[in-house]
């Protein structure tokens, strides 16, 4: 029971989190929303026992993606001070749009014919995955890092600003 009511609690601030992505009117609010967002994903993902899914939703997104889209705010001049304008444009067709989904998506949460099984006991999937990387995919996994460490080497000779005599 408690379980239920902590992944309720987490998917309810994940949805409040995703409407003010949705209707933040500052960019860099809009940001940290996201943030709240992706964070609340993997919540749901290790609630669904998919607990690599939601290391990597975590270090990727959260770490990776979101990190890089705050310091592309931060440093652009004067971001924090934009607000978004024109926003009532299309306010009435998305508004129906979305009361109409709502509307199919209730009616068959309410009439769909749900099958109920026994949840099964949730196995750590990591060192599967480990395994799996290090014996039967080893050698695309070394690849992978071979073009991914050539990319790296690309990119900062590409970036790099020659020095002139």
């Amino acid at each position: 029971m408690i379980y239920a009511a902590l992944f309720y609690l987490i998917a309810g601030l994940t949805i409040l989190c995703a409407l003010g992505v949705a209707l933040s009117q500052n960019v860099v609010y809009a940001a940290f929303a996201l943030m709240g967002t992706l964070i609340g994903a993997a919540g749901i993902y290790a609630f669904l026992a998919a607990d690599f899914v939601a290391v990597v939703q975590v270090l990727v997104y959260v770490g990776g993606i979101l990190v890089l889209t705050l310091f592309a705010i931060m440093l652009t001049h004067q971001i924090s001070d934009i607000n978004v304008s024109n926003r009532s444009v299309g306010w009435l067709p998305a508004s129906l749009l979305v009361l109409a989904t709502g509307a199919a998506m209730s009616y068959a949460v309410v009439q769909g014919d749900w099958f109920t099984a026994p949840v099964p006991e949730a196995l750590p999937t990591t060192y599967r995955i480990g395994e799996a990387f290090l014996t039967d995919y080893l050698l695309p996994f070394e690849l992978a890092s071979v073009v991914l460490l050539t990319a790296l080497i690309g990119a900062v000779v590409l970036s790099r600003k020659e020095l002139r005599d």
